[in-house]
């Protein structure tokens, strides 16, 4: 856990980032990854040295935690991801032994999607009888585990940390396992305790928490960059809700949509500020953040997931980020001319 000292000082709040990107696999993800495994070794559906494969569609973050984890405990990880994922994200999965096999990006309703091309390959791997090997699916958007290890682990972490004392927690969500968890855990240690998602443009999530209705304007056909998600960002934001989101979703209090521009330009502004070298779902929790600390209460506690590193995202993410005069404002960043404080009522 470290303090934002460049944000914290210029909005009156307490900023803070809990810096899952100096987990071993380099995201929040090894938690639930390695939370998965154990769950399979133990229902024997995974075992050592046999030839098992673990496969799961992913944009990165949770496939390396995978091929990482896989490649030290005796499996191989079966990685699907959209064919525009970042060059060195699937050049870390290659490089820890992943097979990876890449996908068009589509909808979730497509068979040929990530999620269900891996779903697809455990299916045929557990029916092949010609084999010992098992195949197994990881699950992550609907795996029960994945929201449940961060209640058992991040959340008590985090409280422990604040020494018991913060007024905002701040996510994104991809499975939504993260803020799920973390977001329940505090609820139950104290429920004042404001939880606010964090969503990129092109996002249903936002307008599910502020409105109800999963809706974008960007879903419109015929006006979407990708598939999915109309945005550079990878890892975070969705059009559909997921059984782990669903499992957090009543403890989530309000949400802050970021646009491109406000995550390149923060990125930056913390590489430049605070010698924090993130990636895109960090850098829009830090815009959630600093907007939530300008309609706070000064002096209020604010925790953020710092997600992963930027190294994962030097061919498109900070392709753009770094093109930003390292000098940029947090007024530039926010887009607006002066830092007003709006208290909420």
């Amino acid at each position: 856990m470290v303090k934002i000292r460049s944000l914290s000082k210029l909005t009156g709040c307490e900023i803070y980032a809990k810096l899952e990107l100096s987990n071993p696999g380099g995201s929040a993800k090894d938690r639930t990854a390695l939370a998965i495994i154990r769950k399979f070794e133990k229902e024997g559906k995974l075992v050592p040295g046999r030839g098992d494969v673990v496969f799961e569609g992913t944009s990165g973050s949770t496939g390396i935690s995978f091929a990482m984890l896989c490649n030290a405990l005796g499996y191989t990880a079966h990685i699907c991801v959209q064919s525009d994922t970042s060059a060195e994200k699937i050049a870390l999965l290659e490089s820890y032994g992943a097979d990876v096999e890449k996908v068009k990006p589509a909808s979730i309703v497509d068979p040929e999607q990530y999620v269900n091309a891996a779903r697809a390959g455990a299916e045929q791997l557990a029916s092949d009888k010609t084999t010992e090997a098992n195949g197994v699916f990881a699950d992550q958007f609907e795996n029960d585990v994945n929201w449940r290890i961060h209640y058992e682990t991040t959340g008590p972490e985090i409280w422990e940390q604040m020494n018991h004392d913060l007024d905002y927690f701040i996510s994104g969500s991809g499975t939504g396992g993260t803020i799920a968890g973390i977001a329940r855990y505090l609820k139950d240690q104290d429920p004042n305790v404001t939880i606010v998602l964090a969503d990129p443009q092109g996002s249903g999530m936002f307008n599910r928490v502020k409105h109800g209705v999963m809706y974008d304007s960007v879903e419109k056909e015929g006006t979407r960059r990708r598939h999915q998600v109309d945005t550079i960002v990878e890892g975070i934001g969705l059009n559909r809700v997921t059984h782990n989101f669903l499992e957090g979703e009543e403890c989530i209090d309000d949400s802050e949509r970021v646009t491109d521009e406000q995550a390149i330009k923060m990125a930056r502004f913390l590489s430049s500020n605070e010698g924090l070298f993130v990636g895109a779902s960090s850098s829009i929790n830090a815009v959630a953040a600093t907007r939530t600390a300008l309609k706070a209460k000064k002096g209020s506690k604010i925790v953020i997931i710092g997600c992963d590193s930027g190294a994962r995202h030097l061919s498109k993410f900070w392709k753009e980020a770094v093109k930003v005069d390292r000098r940029v404002t947090l007024e530039e960043v926010l887009g607006t001319s002066v830092l007003q404080r709006k208290p909420v009522n």
